[in-house]
């Protein structure tokens, strides 16, 4: 407790905390940009490795910053805008992009203050967020994720200061190995205080200029320092789920690794440094442009060492960082194999039993939750009514996460499985007819999942309405969809699917029919002053959206169960 009473320990406790709370800002506006423009342009840079790479040097060399592509990629990975493998590649370009940073450093003496922009990003991007537009509030997000991660930096960077100035590496000069340990671990530790590998280089230029260390302390302080740029990533990876934990772990190994290797290899990077010295002009006495060439060489060639080895990193870091609820796992199909395209029936086969996976996984796990009802009392014996009534605890599920990783991929699948199947070969009318209704059904469960990620927000705040007249009208719709869920739920469980049927064209053709803008309650409501004005809108066009989905439900468990019993497979074989 005493320590905490320390200024410089509170001043830069609380630069930690507003740069994890940046992190979090970051991850939530770029998850306004998943599946958009965003997603799309980061698939095409970065679906080979090549281009990955590519894409972290060129942005690390503009940004100068490779703890800020870092924090980014972490975000990124976390919001499910990229896969590990991308990541990774970019993290490797972004290590040979700081020796862009460190030519520009001893070039020119030049580095560009992005942390000076934290204010103007924070000013900005609050109004942003403010805003109703989906895609403004992301872009304000990101903003002022960046504005607080900048600033988080710059009162750690104030707290350290107290440090800073008592440094002197003269009081280090250690001989042989134990010397090249010993500024290695000085090298982190000072990256670590100043968060800028490029303050630190500045420090061992200056530390080299008076001969305070020797030219090959001065390499090994180089190691460390590029070795502590990773502790900013895995700050800022404390707060973000499992995909973000092992990006970290994949920079953090990259960096050691390749500083292990410069260690042990120093003496010959070193002959090889005065070499290309040598070669292209550079005085043997040039300390600043001789370590520039060093820097890009142990960089580069960790790189080429590591690039054969991504599998491997890929496979330790998912057995280090296991996911306990399958965040970052994409559902992926299971009956679309390419030998059912073989023939058209069995194709249809393959694809109905793969559309039927998505529309249980849908109605009976994703649409319930998004409800706030759990599956065991929707699917028991209780009454609807009831187990609607007794649902009223928040159920913390995020429906366009749930979209993106169980959902997206497989109706991606099956709509081009369908289009394969229908042109390997001739295909009879009924056929078509059939391919087509296996559209149509997966259509119908996406657009009942979209639907009610637009109503999830009126259901959460009016669940807990003190206006008992609003939240028994909220209830009507969750009952409503619930019934429809219950019914096909038996659909698919019976035998003998007769009466579920005929309760589920009941059900179609009350909410078909059903229209609280036209029957009567709304205006019995409002001249009884049940309800507020402000409720009415929100009300008339949930009601709305509720009957589409009870529509789309519906119309895609007639076409999966009840088209299902009249398919012909007499055919199958040749």
């Amino acid at each position: 407790m005493l320590l905490f009473m320390n200024p410089t320990v509170k001043e830069i406790a609380a630069g930690v905390a507003i740069l994890l709370f940046g992190m979090i800002m970051l991850e939530e506006g770029f998850h306004s940009f998943v599946s958009g423009p965003l997603q799309v342009l980061l698939k095409k840079s970065t679906d080979k490795l090549y281009k990955s790479i590519g894409l972290g040097f060129l942005s690390t060399a503009i940004l100068q910053s490779s703890s800020l592509i870092s924090v980014i990629l972490i975000s990124f990975i976390s919001a499910g805008l990229l896969e590990l493998r991308a990541g990774i590649g970019i993290i490797f370009g972004s290590n040979i992009g700081t020796t862009a940073t460190t030519w520009l450093v001893s070039t020119l003496g030049l580095k560009i203050d992005i942390a000076g922009l934290a204010m103007p990003m924070l000013a900005f991007g609050i109004v942003l967020v403010l805003q109703k537009p989906k895609k403004l509030k992301g872009i304000g997000q990101i903003l002022a994720g960046l504005g607080f991660f900048f600033m988080g930096i710059y009162f750690m960077k104030n707290g350290f200061d107290v440090y800073k100035d008592n440094i002197n590496l003269a009081d280090f000069a250690i001989p042989g190995v134990l010397g090249l340990l010993v500024y290695t671990f000085i090298g982190v530790l000072i990256t670590m205080i100043l968060q800028s590998s490029s303050a630190t280089m500045a420090l061992i230029l200056t530390a080299l200029a008076v001969g305070q260390i020797t030219y090959t302390n001065s390499l090994a302080l180089s190691i460390g320092a590029n070795v502590g740029t990773t502790i900013t990533a895995i700050i800022g990876s404390l707060g973000s789920n499992t995909s973000g934990k092992r990006l970290a772990g994949a920079h953090f190994i990259f960096n050691i690794v390749t500083g292990l290797i410069a260690l042990v290899f120093i003496g010959y990077l070193g002959q090889l440094v005065d070499i290309i010295s040598e070669w292209v002009g550079i005085a043997q006495s040039n300390y600043t442009f001789k370590l520039s060439v060093f820097h890009s060489i142990f960089n580069v060639l960790g790189v080429i060492i590591m690039i054969p080895l991504i599998n491997p990193l890929i496979n330790i870091l998912h057995r280090v960082f296991k996911s306990t609820d399958e965040e970052d796992i994409i559902e992926q199909p299971q009956f679309l194999d390419e030998n059912a395209l073989a023939y058209p029936q069995t194709a249809l086969l393959a694809l109905r039993n793969e559309t039927k996976r998505l529309f249980e996984k849908a109605a009976f796990t994703i649409i319930p939750h998004g409800m706030n009802i759990h599956r065991t009392d929707l699917f028991g014996e209780e009454k609807i009514k009831e187990v609607v009534k007794k649902s009223r605890k928040e159920i913390e599920v995020n429906i366009e996460e749930l979209y993106l990783r169980k959902i997206k991929t497989i109706y991606s699948k099956i709509i081009e499985f369908t289009t394969l199947a229908q042109s390997r070969s001739s295909v009879s009318p009924e056929l078509t007819k059939q391919f087509a209704q296996i559209k149509l059904a997966s259509r119908n469960i996406v657009e009942a999942i979209k639907a009610l990620e637009e109503i999830r927000k009126n259901m959460n705040v009016h669940l807990f309405s003190e206006n008992m007249h609003i939240r028994h009208e909220y209830d009507l719709l969750r009952q409503k969809i619930s019934k429809i869920l219950r019914e096909l739920y038996l659909l698919q469980k019976s035998p003998e699917p007769t009466l579920h049927l005929k309760n589920l064209k009941k059900l179609k053709s009350k909410a078909e029919k059903s229209d609280i803008l036209l029957d009567g309650t709304l205006d019995q409501l409002i001249k009884e002053s049940k309800i507020p004005s402000s409720v009415v809108s929100s009300l008339v066009n949930d009601s709305h959206i509720v009957a589409l989905i009870s529509k789309k439900l519906i119309e895609a468990g007639e076409l999966i169960y009840i088209s299902q019993d009249t398919m012909d497979l007499t055919e199958v074989n040749p």
